[in-house]
C-alpha cells in the first residue's frame, strides 16, 4: 500500500476532540494529518471525538493531504469502537498504537473489514516499545493492507530508560531495525516527534538526521514546525536537477545501445537512475500538493 508516491515530509498530530483544531488543519501546509483519538483525547471525550473526526473528514477541505486516524489500542475499552466507526470515516489510513505483534495488526484488520472498511484503507503501526523493535520484521509483513510505520520515540525512551540526546545515539538501533523492516517490505516510515518546541536548531538537526537515515518525513506536535520539516525532507533544487539530468542521459544511452554511462565524470548505473526517478516523482508530488494549497 506504500507504493503510491505521496509527500510525507510533515505529518501533524491533531487532537480529535478539538473541532476548532480540525478546522484549522485545512489551512496548514502539512503533508499529512493524524487525527488522534488516543493520547490527545480524555476518556470521557473519545466517543464525541469519533463523531467530530468523521464529520470533519466528510466536510472535506483537506485537499490532497493524507488523513490518518490514530485509534486507541484493542486492549482498551475504546479500541474496538474506534476501529468500527473509523473504518468508513473516509480516512486514508488507521494508525494503531503500541503495536507489538503481527497478530495485533491482523486482529485490527479483521475488525476493519467486518465494519465495511474499503480495500484501500491502509493500516499504519506505531512502533514505540522494545518488543515492537524486536518484532519489526514480522509486523512489517503482517498484511498487504499495511502502509507504514510511525516511530514513537517518547514511549520508547521511557521503556528503554534512555535519554533524548542531540545525536539520538540511544535510539539508533531501534530506528535502524524499523527502517530495515519497513524498506524490506515496501512500507513508508515516519520519524518520531521532537519535544522541545523552543529548540528550532535542534529540531532542524533531528530532521536532517532523519532524512539522512532514510525516513520519509517527521511526525509533528505543533504547526510552527511544519515549514522546517517540509524544507529538510524535500529534495533540493540541485538534487532534482541532477536526477533529471541522469534520467535523460540514461534514456539516451539506452537508445544508442550503450551499457556504460558517464555523466559529469560520474559512473551512472541503473540503481542511480531508479533512485533519481523516485526523487523526481517525490518532487512532482510535492509540487502538486503545494500548487493545490497555494
Amino acid at each position: 500500500m506504500a507504493a503510491t508516491i505521496r509527500p510525507r515530509r510533515s505529518v501533524l498530530y491533531m487532537p480529535g476532540s478539538n473541532a476548532r483544531a480540525l478546522d484549522k488543519a485545512r489551512g496548514l501546509p502539512a503533508d499529512g494529518l493524524v487525527f488522534d483519538l488516543e493520547d490527545a483525547v480524555a476518556p470521557d471525550a473519545k466517543a464525541e471525538a469519533r463523531g467530530l473526526i468523521r464529520a470533519a473528514i466528510a466536510q472535506g477541505g483537506y485537499g490532497k493531504r493524507e488523513l490518518i486516524v490514530r485509534v486507541n489500542g484493542l486492549g482498551t475499552p475504546w479500541g474496538y469502537p474506534d476501529l468500527a466507526e473509523m473504518a468508513t470515516a473516509g480516512a486514508h489510513a488507521i494508525l494503531l498504537p503500541k503495536v507489538e505483534s503481527a497478530d495485533t495488526v491482523r486482529q485490527a484488520e479483521a475488525i476493519l473489514a467486518a465494519s465495511g472498511a474499503p480495500a484501500d484503507l491502509a493500516i499504519w503501526c506505531m512502533m514505540e516499545t522494545p518488543l515492537a523493535m524486536l518484532d519489526a520484521k514480522d509486523i512489517a509483513r503482517a498484511t498487504p493492507r499495511l502502509g507504514g510505520f510511525v516511530m514513537g520515540t517518547s514511549d520508547l525512551a521511557k521503556d528503554l530508560g534512555a535519554l533524548h540526546t542531540p545525536d539520538r545515539l540511544p535510539f539508533v538501533t531501534s530506528l535502524g531495525l524499523c527502517l530495515l523492516a519497513a524498506r524490506a517490505y515496501g512500507l513508508a516510515i515516519l520519524d518520531g516527534v521532537y519535544l522541545d518546541l523552543t529548540d528550532e536548531e535542534g529540531f532542524a538537526a533531528a530532521c536532517r538526521q532523519g532524512r539522512e537515515m532514510g525516513f520519509d518525513g517527521k511526525t509533528l506536535i505543533h504547526p510552527k514546525t511544519i515549514a522546517a520539516a517540509n524544507q529538510v525532507f524535500a529534495p533540493s533544487a540541485d538534487e532534482i536537477a541532477w536526477s533529471r539530468k541522469i534520467i535523460a542521459a540514461h534514456a539516451e544511452a539506452e537508445r544508442q545501445g550503450k551499457g556504460v554511462l558517464l555523466v559529469d565524470g560520474k559512473l551512472i548505473e541503473n540503481l542511480h537512475v531508479v533512485s533519481a526517478q523516485r526523487l523526481v516523482a517525490q518532487a512532482d508530488a510535492i509540487a502538486a500538493l503545494e500548487a493545490e494549497a497555494g
